[in-house]
């Protein structure tokens, strides 16, 4: 028996008012337990798709289902599943970090006995600030703050929209531990996020968004295996002036007197192809090493091919 979805998205339009079509029937299916990537770029409807699940905006069609209910017919049980990080730092200045918690879990109704104010203000490093008026906290912890308030009611789900945008690296990295231990305790994630990267080492599972359509919907580990494109750096026993030339090198480049890094794709060609041509040019090869392709190669070869057909 496979477990339902955490969120079940079935084809999702949204168009607003001045005619802007932000979603142009989306279906997604998110499993519950993972990390899931939303990728796409600017403007491709991913924070409108966030703000549907958080009831901050109205679609104009389709269905959502959030931890088996029905967003037009259980709304306040399908809230009260999901936690919601926003992309925009927005606090009541006057409150310290304890009494904003304090104030969050009232609004979720969770009872005085089962509230986890300072467990969360730990957990986000936040213990030493609980009393501090929250204007006073810097951007990061401002940040890990909204995290605190988002998991005030225990949500099964967990929603980060650009959590680290703008973020320094080690608030990051902080940031990403805690991601991971709330998901080992059984918490869904879903990510939008600009650092490939960070989808890359972080999603289980990744859809790609673009012009409010779905183009991609893979594991990570596929998506990453549909780059085509592979650069291979060879060293050869001599300086090399002109670099040689053959119908299987998708480009080459002389990176030191005696190396090439060449790219190929690995669909039409493989490495050995490539070795034997430049032997064929007479070049001895002392050294070869390959950089395999990340998901910013396929992330780019999607969004181009989708904007072509488009």
């Amino acid at each position: 028996m496979t477990s339902p979805p955490a969120i079940a998205i079935d084809t999702l339009e949204k168009t607003y008012a001045g005619g802007k079509r932000a979603l142009d029937g989306v279906s997604i299916d998110i499993p519950r337990g993972q990390i899931f990537g939303l990728l796409g770029p600017n403007g491709a409807g991913k924070s409108t798709l966030i703000n549907i699940l958080a009831g901050l905006v109205n679609k104009s069609g389709g269905r959502v289902n959030i931890w088996g209910f029905d967003l037009d017919e259980r709304p306040r049980n399908a809230k009260v599943s999901i936690g919601i990080v926003p992309q925009e730092i927005l606090f009541d200045p006057f409150f310290t970090p304890a009494e904003t918690l304090e104030l969050q879990a009232g609004l979720y109704g969770v009872p005085k006995s089962r509230r986890r104010t300072m467990e969360l203000l730990r957990a986000m490093r936040l213990e030493d600030k609980a009393n501090a008026y929250s204007r006073t906290l810097s951007g990061g912890m401002k940040r890990r703050l909204l995290v605190a308030k988002a998991m005030v009611h225990s949500p099964p789900i967990l929603v980060l929209d650009e959590p680290t945008a703008g973020v320094d690296i080690e608030l990051r990295q902080q940031l990403w531990h805690y991601v991971r231990s709330l998901n080992k305790e059984g918490v869904t994630i879903v990510l939008t996020t600009h650092y490939l990267e960070e989808a890359e080492n972080l999603c289980d599972r990744i859809a790609i968004i673009n012009h409010g359509r779905v183009i991609a919907n893979e594991t990570t580990r596929t998506l990453v295996g549909m780059a085509q494109e592979k650069v291979v750096e060879v060293t050869v026993d001599r300086d090399i002036v002109q670099p040689p030339d053959a119908s299987c090198f998708d480009k080459i480049e002389i990176i030191a007197d005696r190396t090439l890094a060449i790219t190929y794709r690995k669909d039409r060609v493989n490495a050995g192809d490539v070795l034997a041509a430049l032997q064929k040019d007479g070049l001895g090869i002392v050294d070869v090493s390959t950089r395999e392709a990340d998901l910013e190669d396929v992330f780019l070869n999607l969004t181009r091919t989708a904007d072509a057909h488009g």
